[in-house]
């Protein structure tokens, strides 16, 4: 049956009832001019139409695809500004350069790098998680990229953000307690973002085949990373768990980690008390932080001559339209590459590699030995 306009005691507003080809709706008009209401039936009515037809890639907005993507975990983070200057546009309608236009517009004045992390970045994501429901095709979206000759001076120097050498992260592991100090061996492990590590469930670990799955991530694209043969023992052991929270990873007191994008959830006092207790060694050192091992990950494998290609993918850089197919599949070229970063003797002998859930309770408090 076609739509018509009906009124409801407990609203205001005009509604909207019927069907178009088996699609049903049942929503509000949000006016209670006829007049307007009856352009809204009108329009509505040829939407559904097209849809029938088309499918969802004809009607579904901007705004419908970001919903959906933070149902299904997707971060808020720069989001909100995104959705207000686009969230009536069809996804089929918006273009490259619309997208430039609204980053320019959103932020002035602004480097490449901004523009790529609080726009492009969320952009994507949803874009991303819309090709998974299958509402648009995939496609490469243009990033910003910075001016040749230009320079960026930092004014201070954040850790996190270069390489270190595997020794000397060793070292710094070794002196923290034994729940952060098995987030940061999975990280230098797996090249994995915390925010990315944090969300692990034992569902998306296949010990036997060394694979990780990732159903989340932060460009909003399904992947899988290859498990380094040293985390083995840890993962195995994590696995077992038992308690309300399904994290993998979870802190001292036996709750998850808060997400931060970009940072390194509730590891900030673990890492500050690291800090502290190697000062008073007289061994300082202060450039590590749970970032520090994604870096560590691609710099490592670039010296140990893994493809360009092998890198991104481990890293999740590379997005093409056949990775979101085998996202659960093992990739030798992967675990072989993976296999390649170096494991300290230090790393190997932590204590509580002998029961890694065991002791995943236990704490060392600041300045502590």
């Amino acid at each position: 049956m076609a739509l018509k306009l009906m009124k409801r005691k407990d609203s205001p507003h005009i509604w909207i009832r019927g069907s178009v080809r088996g699609l049903h709706v049942y929503e509000s008009t949000k006016t209670s001019d006829e007049g307007a209401a009856e352009t809204i039936r009108i329009l509505r009515e040829r939407e559904l139409l097209d849809e029938s037809i088309f499918g969802k890639k004809i009607s579904v907005t901007f705004e419908e695809a970001a919903r959906a993507y933070l149902d299904s975990g997707g971060s808020t983070r720069f989001l909100s500004k995104l959705t207000d200057a686009l969230g009536t546009n069809l996804l089929r309608k918006i273009k490259q350069n619309d997208l430039d236009l609204v980053a320019r517009r959103l932020y002035p004045d602004t480097t490449a790098e901004t523009r790529n992390r609080q726009c492009y970045t969320p952009f994507i994501a949803v874009w991303n998680h819309a090709v998974g429901n299958e509402w648009a095709d995939f496609r490469k979206w243009k990033r910003p990229r910075k001016a040749k000759g230009t320079v960026i001076e930092k004014t201070k120097k954040r850790s996190g953000d270069r390489p270190v050498d595997y020794e000397l992260a060793a070292t710094f592991v070794s002196n923290m307690s034994p729940a952060p100090a098995m987030v940061m061996t999975a990280l230098f492990y797996t090249g994995m973002r915390p925010i990315e590590l944090f969300t692990l469930e034992g569902s998306d670990v296949d010990i036997e085949r060394r694979w990780i799955a990732l159903s989340h991530t932060k460009t909003g694209e399904p992947r899988g990373v290859p498990m380094h043969d040293l985390l083995v023992p840890l993962f195995s052991a994590l696995i077992k768990r038992k308690g309300k929270y399904p994290q993998l990873f979870q802190s001292y007191r036996g709750e998850p980690y808060q997400l931060f994008e970009n940072r390194g959830g509730q590891l900030n006092g673990s890492i500050r008390g690291t800090r502290e207790r190697l000062a008073k060694a007289k061994t300082p050192i202060r450039d590590i932080s749970p970032y520090t091992a994604r870096h560590t990950v691609s710099t490592q494998l670039v010296i140990n001559g893994v493809h360009p290609h092998i890198k991104d993918q481990i890293l999740g850089h590379a997005i093409n339209d056949m990775s979101r197919h085998y996202t659960n599949v093992p990739q030798a070229p992967l675990i072989e590459a993976i296999n390649t970063l170096p494991v300290p003797q230090v790393w190997r002998d932590m204590w509580w590699w002998s029961d890694p859930l065991g002791f995943s309770r236990r704490h060392i408090k600041w300045g502590a030995k």
